[in-house]
Order: structure tokens, then C-alpha cells, then sequence
């Protein structure tokens, strides 16, 4: 007597070999099915662990700098903190400028078809956790430091404009928001005694040094910690890790 075949098993075993081949034929082509759309596309870097020393380095010279300014020293604790949490990625940048630190990006692996399917839940929980940057948002970045590059400041010019940045009394909640005022004007205008004096024939060298320079307020603090840090500190709040800083001796 002949057995009739399992169709449920027939029809399992035809899903699944649909999908390995799907998996197999994506995995061997070169262009597979992406978005398009570069304000969807996500990137990562290129090389992850030389960049992200490069940054991490940055950032330990950025908050060093911050904390051993006698005048920032001054200032109630809580207002160092909130000058600290506003201003920290733009710093961060100009850190990145000064240093000429160089990155690359290149699009996130996507995950096949079949590894979705069979690890879909985990997957949501894993991108729910770990945003990436899109490549249009990495390209704004690029642009911003290119264009300060393109200034050529000196370590005076910039050591005077990270204060005009550090310095800013429009930070909600401030105690000493008059004195910190005070002390942005006095960055600004020892910033533009510089320029002034090492620039004679360029005029509009200050009002262009701070147009560029509020551009990399621009750049959402987000951005920077998903390409440069997480890969490293994981989802570690890095405000929490900047304060630790800040108060390590």
C-alpha cells in the first residue's frame, strides 16, 4: 500500500528552500535590493576601530580642555554641566577639524531575507536599540567639516572660538548666565583680534568663521554618538560618560 506525502511538509520544505535560494542568489549579486533613497540608506564606517580611537581621543582633549578653563572652573556646578551637555558635540567637531581626523563611510550590511524571517523580533529589538546614521545625514556632517578646513585656523583661533562656543548664556536654566555671557563676548572679541591681526586683507573672515562655526550646531548630538561612539560604549548614555569625565581628576 502506497503512503500518501505530507502536503504540509511538502509546502514547508518548498517554503524553505524558496528562501535559501532567495538567500544564496542575494548573497552572491552584486547590487541587492536596497533603498535608494539617501535619506534612508544607513551607513557605517569603514574602519570602525582606527576612527573610533581617533574620536574617542578627540573627545578626551575636548572635555580636558572644557574643565581646565579657570573661568569654567568658576561656575556653579550645575552650570557646568548644562554648558557641557549643550555644547559638547559642536566642540567635539571642531576637535575633529583641528586634528584632521579623515572617515569613510560605507552602507550597512543587510541582513538576508532569511535571517529577517527567522530572527525578526530580535532584529526590531537590536534596531530599536542601535540607530544607525543615514548617509545623507553623514554627507551634512562631511560638508561642515570641509568647510572649516577650508578656513585654515591656527590653535589661538581655534582655542578662542571652542570659548565663544563653550560660552553660551542662551542655555536654559542658568545660574550665572550674566557672567557667562560676559565671558562669550570676551572670546569673541580676543577671536577677532586674531583674525583681524592675521588676516589684514580678509574683512569678513570673523562674521565667516562664526556663520561656519553654527553650522556644527546643526548637527544633531544623536549622529555623532551613533557613528563615532556606539561602536564602542554600546548604548551607555553618553552624557553620563562625559560627566565621569568631567570629574575625573
Amino acid at each position: 500500500m502506497q503512503h500518501e506525502k505530507c502536503q504540509c511538509l511538502e509546502s514547508q520544505n518548498a517554503i524553505l528552500y524558496t528562501l535559501l535560494s532567495r538567500d544564496q542568489r542575494e548573497s552572491h549579486s552584486p547590487s541587492r535590493q536596497r533603498c535608494l533613497c539617501q535619506k534612508r540608506r544607513t551607513v557605517c564606517l569603514q574602519t570602525p576601530q582606527v576612527t573610533c580611537q581617533a574620536a574617542s581621543d578627540v573627545l578626551v582633549k575636548t572635555v580636558s580642555f572644557v574643565k581646565n578653563l579657570p573661568s569654567f572652573q568658576l561656575l556653579p556646578w550645575e552650570d557646568q554641566l548644562l554648558l557641557l551637555d549643550s555644547c559638547w558635540a559642536p566642540l567635539f567637531l571642531l576637535g575633529l577639524v583641528q586634528e584632521m581626523v579623515t572617515f569613510e563611510v560605507i552602507e550597512t550590511p543587510a541582513p538576508s531575507m532569511l535571517k529577517r524571517i527567522l530572527l525578526d523580533g530580535q532584529c526590531k529589538r537590536q534596531e530599536l536599540q542601535r540607530a544607525q546614521p543615514t548617509l545623507a545625514s553623514v554627507q551634512r556632517l562631511q560638508c561642515s567639516l570641509n568647510k572649516f578646513w577650508s578656513l585654515d585656523l591656527s590653535p589661538k583661533e581655534y582655542a578662542y572660538l571652542k570659548g565663544a562656543m563653550l560660552f553660551n548664556p542662551n542655555v536654559p536654566r542658568l545660574k550665572a548666565s550674566a557672567y557667562i555671557e560676559s565671558l562669550q563676548r570676551e572670546a569673541q572679541r580676543a577671536l577677532q583680534e586674531v583674525l583681524v591681526l592675521s588676516h589684514l586683507e580678509d574683512k569678513g573672515r570673523f562674521a565667516r568663521v562664526l556663520l561656519i562655526a553654527s553650522t556644527l550646531k546643526s548637527i544633531p548630538p544623536s549622529l555623532i554618538t551613533d557613528l563615532f561612539f556606539q561602536p564602542v560604549i554600546g548604548n551607555t548614555d553618553i552624557l553620563q560618560l562625559l560627566t565621569e569625565m568631567l570629574v575625573m581628576k
